[in-house]
């Protein structure tokens, strides 16, 4: 009877295959990698871009002159960056309450494409304000207060 020998190595198709595999798992892993950096980078740039509009906004709000904050300028950032900024302003209908449309736009010194953001918020600003234009509306906020109460009441 003859004998019969048994293998104990891997046949060449169990290889290929194994091998497909660990090479599948490494592109799925690597892509999953790739993910992650790309948004921890797009976190960090959007933590920059915010840190950069705030010290771009302080420059608006500590601006006396509304002439001034309407033009606007250029400001100065940390890693040769600039920043271009303008604002709109009106008036609200209550006295020294204006309404502001900022706009930033961040350049990197590398000429990338620039970063824009548009705010808009109401802004408490007694120096902004013409005195004339002020006391009309007071004396309107006055009137309605007054048209507000019974009448028949006495004011206190």
């Amino acid at each position: 009877m003859p004998l019969r020998r048994t293998s104990s190595a891997f046949t060449l198709l169990e290889v290929l295959a194994s091998l497909a595999i660990f090479a599948l798992a490494a592109v799925v892993l690597s892509a999953t990698y790739l993910n992650i950096i790309s948004s921890y980078d797009a976190v960090s740039r959007r933590n920059e871009h915010a840190q950069d509009l705030r010290l771009v906004r302080a420059q608006l709000l500590s601006e006396p002159d509304r002439t001034i904050a309407e033009a606007g300028g250029d400001f100065r950032l940390p890693d040769n960056r600039t920043a271009h900024w303008k604002a709109t302003i009106a008036e609200a209908e209550i006295a020294d309450l204006f309404r502001v449309a900022f706009t930033c736009e961040l350049r990197d010194a590398g000429n990338g494409k620039p970063w824009a953001q548009e705010e808009i918020f109401m802004l408490l600003r007694p120096t902004w304000s013409d005195p004339a234009a002020r006391d009309k509306l007071r004396a309107a906020g006055l009137k309605k207060l007054g048209q507000g109460q019974p009448s028949g009441g006495k004011k206190p």
